[in-house]
């Protein structure tokens, strides 16, 4: 589902509401996880999962076209782990 998918879903389901309502809505929402995410916080959403940040060390890499040694920077990558409603709901009998 592609984020124009969800509003428009949103909007089949709350036909009170305006559509550039639910898109603001959507965009804080999404805007909201990327700022305590860039903040280094964790956002965890109960029975849908969880987000975090890892922290990846600087190294020597490889290019693997060349074969030539690298340095890779540090960096800070997002992850997520699924809740327990959420992977239960995805490995349920159909």
């Amino acid at each position: 589902m592609t984020k124009s998918e969800l509003i428009q879903r949103l909007a089949d389901r709350n036909p009170h509401l305006f559509l550039r309502d639910i898109e603001k809505i959507v965009d804080t929402f999404f805007d909201e996880i990327t700022n305590a995410l860039a903040e280094g916080n964790r956002v965890e959403l109960r029975g849908f999962g969880a987000f975090s940040v890892k922290h990846r060390e600087a190294r020597t890499g490889r290019n693997p076209r060349t074969g030539e040694t690298v340095q890779v920077e540090a960096k800070r990558l997002p992850f997520f782990k699924t809740g327990k409603a959420l992977r239960e709901k995805l490995n349920e009998e159909a």
